[in-house]
């Protein structure tokens, strides 16, 4: 039996994690799940956007899966402490293009390895002579653990570049250890082509020529920037899962946020935390539920009877949801 974590969070965080659910409990595997309070509505609560008891659910448990949560004036981020205290400094967004939704390609298949624990998402900021001032924290050890890991992905999903993207002719010290990691790492991958890019120049390309990635590589701000760029090529964040991977733990997220103007009309798109799912049951080693899932979403995102209003239909979260499950448990593959 497998322990997961369950983190509602904030408006759709809590719809979308309802379709999850009920997708797991339709799934021939056994869950145990154990609920934490995290977010805006936990602060007007407890307090506080992240408890402790929260963080110790998290920690017991095989997998984390997290909804969304509305940011809390003043305080500070309960998902990216959250990372931090599990320690799951690889951050992994899949970009995909599907039949039927509009994107920039039809051939996009590119993954986003984002350094998940540093950079300007330290939080290390302060008041200094009528200056605000952020730190950006970029150490060597991080960045070649992020880059590693960015070469095992390449491997691990077939293909054959990896780029690393940063801004090392302005930020020549924080981006510049942040370069030569990565490069130093490309030496035990001789047979994975290597490139990089400045963060600008990518930005550009995602738009004019998607399909020319395979992996990106970056650090933590431009990692969150790029991937809602690309989520945006291939139809939105509706469709965009992630997943966070460290040494000892997994933290699994939608990456969209938690959506007030649409919360509690039942329109979310559920596609992103069903892929998100996925991810988190890759992370188990059920790879053969996870394709399922995977494929499930693929046809009926692609067949175009049962949308959601982000996809150009006028379906509801539930029935969207209903609509994969049936496909997942009836298909043929």
């Amino acid at each position: 039996m497998y322990r997961i974590a369950i983190i509602p969070g904030d408006g759709i965080g809590k719809e979308v994690m309802e379709s999850g659910e009920y997708l797991l409990d339709k799934l021939d595997l056994n869950f145990s799940f154990e609920y934490g309070e995290a977010g805006f509505e936990c602060y007007n609560k407890n307090g506080v956007t992240l408890p402790e008891e929260t963080i110790k659910i998290a920690k017991k448990s095989d997998a984390t899966l997290f909804g969304a949560s509305t940011s809390t004036p003043g305080q500070p981020s309960p998902i990216i402490n959250l990372r931090k205290e599990l320690d799951v400094y690889a951050n992994l967004r899949p970009i995909k293009s599907y039949r039927g939704v509009r994107s920039i390609s039809d051939n996009i298949d590119f993954l986003i390895v984002r350094e998940n624990t540093e950079g300007l998402y330290s939080q290390i900021e302060y008041e200094q002579d009528n200056k605000v001032i952020a730190q950006r924290v970029i150490t060597r050890r991080a960045s070649e653990k992020i880059a590693k890991v960015a070469f095992e992905q390449c491997i691990a999903k077939q293909k054959q570049k990896v780029t690393c993207v940063h801004k090392s002719n302005v930020l020549k010290k924080t981006d510049g250890v942040f370069k030569e990691s990565f490069y130093k790492i490309a030496e035990n991958y001789p047979n994975i082509e290597s490139n990089d890019f400045y963060v600008d120049a990518t930005a550009m390309y995602l738009i004019t020529q998607p399909q020319n990635f395979d992996v990106i590589v970056t650090s933590n701000l431009f990692g969150d920037i790029l991937s809602d760029e690309g989520a945006g090529l291939v139809g939105g964040l509706g469709l965009a899962p992630s997943g966070n991977i460290g040494d000892d733990h997994g933290l699994f997220e939608p990456v969209h946020g938690s959506a007030p103007d649409i919360a509690g009309k039942g329109i979310a798109n559920p596609c992103s935390m069903i892929l998100t799912i996925a991810m988190m049951l890759d992370y188990l080693k059920e790879y053969e539920i996870s394709n399922k899932i995977n494929k499930a979403v693929e046809n009926v995102v692609s067949a175009g009877k049962t949308l959601t209003p982000d996809l150009g239909g006028n379906s509801t979260t539930s029935e969207l949801t209903k609509s994969i499950i049936d496909e997942i448990l009836e298909g043929d593959y």
